[in-house]
């Protein structure tokens, strides 16, 4: 147990996060993506890294670490090696001024490259390899066309950074350094405000350094983003696509949790690292991470057939195929989009019934609006139907709730844009079997893999069998039905919680 005389941490180890949009990295944690790399190539005096979107210079240092003892028999004199590994193998974009300053520090033990405390006394000026070049925004129609931040938000006078990432803002990023590099590695910025809110309205950009990264055609791309980009996420689906028919990415180390990368950080839908490797294409390894424990990995395809998603969970595996096997109609079909009657979750209606009215379920309550004033969704009114909150719980509590409560439409009642309607039907008894499905940990489970987020849109029930509704149905009977075996019933039951009671005045 060390003294506090002796106790000696790493102050990148102590740096507070500014955001969980520009989240540091922890040395351990890169240390671990690090060793996604082949040994041999600490060995190699011509391997070349580069880290597109430093912070505090955590990975440009333990890349350095790693050359110098790697190195040591290729160039036995200390300094002649550190000159050589500062001077033509490590490379760095600092995403501001302030962690160029840093990154600087860690890397060379100078805010300055040329500074006099320098470890590489053969630069000629303050940056060294580690370049940092404010870039303005490129705007069209109100947005950078480079990486569609909002103008109103990120115009900004000399004082204040852009935001204007110099990798994603460079028309040919190559030409920063002229070099080519054998290893990009990085965690870049995840997101920008594009004044609406934050989270999952925002506009993610790690996309665009992943995307930029692999035009430079790297042997290796190490990135750790945030895992919304498998399922959802916002302006994601090209990137997904891409993603998910690139075989190259061999491995995925997915955490359910972000906490358990960035100690105190929240990242709706947590976060993963994967490793790129250019010649070797093939299955990838996929290992995934909850409350620092984790499963068996499994080498599988990133894109089942059946799917247009990443199952994050290996035990997922079988069960979606044995349910897809069936062949039956998706859930999806009974599912409405947003704003199924045209009204805002901001919408309120009148506190009491004057004349023909329709019951509005809104956000916090009910309210009332005249039928003649409703433009869509005319065809649900007068029938019974299910309704079903927008927003379930996100990923942060286990086991997961998935969806929130559902409760049953009677003709004549509609909703705002606080819930989508399923339906229609044609009695409550009906409606009261659809709910009875959707209480099952089995409906749950399934629509838990294709629901990265709180958002429960109308595809996220696409992978949810059809089923008949003149019947209700319980876990069993469904277990049963598709053939699961005990080990299947048990994640199941595992990641699914039990849902919570319903208002029998509802039911």
């Amino acid at each position: 147990m060390p003294t506090m005389s002796s106790y000696n941490p790493d102050v990148l180890s102590c740096l507070a996060n500014l955001s969980s949009d520009e989240v540091f990295t922890p040395p351990q944690l890169a240390n671990k993506m690090l060793d996604l790399l082949p040994l041999n190539i600490w060995s190699d005096p011509n391997a070349k890294f580069l880290d597109p979107a430093c912070k505090t210079g955590v990975f440009l240092r333990e890349i350095a670490k790693r050359l110098n003892t790697g190195l040591e028999e290729i160039i036995p004199n200390h300094y002649e090696r550190i000159s050589h590994i500062m001077n033509y193998q490590i490379f760095g974009i600092a995403i501001t001024e302030l962690t160029g300053l840093i990154s600087r520090r860690s890397l060379y033990c100078s805010k300055t490259a040329n500074g006099k405390y320098s470890v590489c006394t053969d630069f000629y000026n303050e940056e060294g390899n580690i370049h940092f070049q404010r870039i303005k925004h490129t705007w069209q129609d109100d947005r950078c066309v480079c990486c569609g931040a909002s103008k109103s938000n990120y115009a900004r006078g000399e004082e204040l950074e852009t935001h204007a990432y110099e990798f994603i803002h460079t028309e040919n990023s190559e030409e920063i350094f002229n070099v080519k590099f054998d290893v990009i590695i990085g965690n870049p910025p995840y997101q920008l405000s594009d004044g609406g809110g934050s989270g999952t309205s925002a506009i993610p950009i790690y996309n665009l350094f992943v995307t930029n990264a692999k035009k430079l055609n790297p042997k290796y791309l190490i990135m750790i983003i945030p895992s919304r980009w498998f399922a959802g996420g916002k302006g994601l689906d090209e990137f997904r696509n891409e993603m998910l028919h690139d075989n190259r990415i061999r491995q995925i180390h997915d955490f359910i949790e972000a906490t358990d990368c960035f100690p105190g950080v929240q990242i709706k839908g947590g976060v993963c690292y994967f490793l790129w490797n250019r010649d070797n294409p093939g299955n990838c390894i996929v290992k995934t991470y909850k409350n620092g424990t984790d499963n068996t990995p499994l080498e599988r395809p990133l894109l089942e057939k059946n799917s247009d998603v990443f199952i994050r969970y290996n035990e997922a595996i079988s069960i979606f195929h044995k349910v897809l096997s069936f062949s039956e109609t998706s859930m999806e079909r009974l599912v409405s989009t947003r704003k199924p009657f045209g009204l805002p979750s901001t919408f309120r209606g009148l506190d009491c019934c004057e004349g023909h009215c329709l019951r509005v379920f809104q956000n916090g309550g009910v309210s009332y609006i005249e039928r003649s004033k409703l433009s869509s969704g005319k065809d649900f009114i007068d029938t019974w139907k299910v309704f079903i909150p927008f927003l379930g719980s996100g990923s942060d509590s286990f086991p997961h709730q998935i969806l929130g409560k559902p409760f049953i439409g009677e003709p004549g009642t509609i909703c705002t844009e606080t819930y989508l309607l399923i339906g229609f039907f044609s009695s409550r008894e009906e409606c009261k079997n659809v709910i009875s499905y959707i209480s099952t940990k089995f409906f749950r489970f399934m629509v838990l893999l294709k629901k990265p987020s709180q958002n429960a849109t109308k595809k996220v029930y696409s992978f949810v069998p059809l089923q008949d509704f003149s019947e209700p149905w319980t876990d069993e009977k469904l277990y049963k039905k598709y053939g699961l075996i005990k080990e299947e019933i048990d994640f199941i039951e595992k990641m699914v919680r039990p849902m919570d009671n319903y208002d029998e005045n509802n039911m």
